[in-house]
């Protein structure tokens, strides 16, 4: 294995900022009920604050597991890059504006040989970072609740379901996410890492989390 130095080109921060902002803007709308009336509310309540929630929440969660999956490729010599796909982002736009969002904002291209098992960690990479997250919010909602922050509250409970479901989406073995990577490589690792983001994200879900 050999092991190169992680770089960001000025093209990749680019492509991630515009990525980041876009789905900010884009998980914003979509919380706030989709529709005119979404951009009429949050623009007449201010809209620094669901913004910055998005931001933080699923841009970071989106963000991150793209990030991870560059990382881990590089550290087996890999050439990555993650590249910015503007027409998904624009469509996650347009999507939010109609009460539902479809956001895929780009992936990360590498390039080099790799084992069966090198090519599962590096899928695999993306999905445990959003659990890693999730574990990180989780402790952000209850610090909320106690210092009667609601948006540090909410930004605890919605980062911690837009995580679980960023893992457990991801992990499904179908086209192109990381599941089929993982599937192929381990069926073991798959059911292992599977089941219980899924468990955990249908839990959350029924808790109530991230609303």
């Amino acid at each position: 294995m050999s092991v190169s130095r992680l770089s960001f080109s000025a093209k990749e921060l680019q492509d991630l900022v515009v990525a980041w902002v876009a789905l900010g803007v884009a998980f914003a709308i979509f919380f706030a009920g989709g529709g005119q009336r979404a951009v009429t509310a949050i623009l007449a309540g201010g809209v620094v604050g669901p913004v910055l929630l998005s931001l933080l929440t699923a841009g970071v969660g989106f963000l991150l597991h793209e990030v991870a999956h560059k990382v881990v490729a590089v550290r087996y010599g890999q050439v990555a890059e993650f590249r910015a796909d503007y027409g998904m982002l624009f469509l996650a736009v347009v999507t939010s504006l109609a009460g539902f969002i479809f956001a895929a904002p780009g992936a990360v291209y590498h390039r080099g040989r790799l084992t069966p098992r090198e090519h599962g960690l590096i899928a695999l990479a993306g999905p445990a970072t959003n659990v890693a997250l999730a574990v990180l919010f989780l402790p952000l909602f209850f610090v909320g609740i106690l210092v009667g922050s609601e948006f540090v509250a909410l930004a605890g409970s919605r980062g911690l379901m837009i995580n679980l479901f960023l893992a457990a989406f991801n992990m499904l073995p179908f086209g192109p996410l990381d599941g089929k990577t993982v599937l192929g490589w381990s069926k073991a690792v798959f059911v292992a890492f599977f089941l219980p983001a899924l468990a955990l994200t249908v839990g959350a879900f029924v808790l109530g989390f991230g609303f």
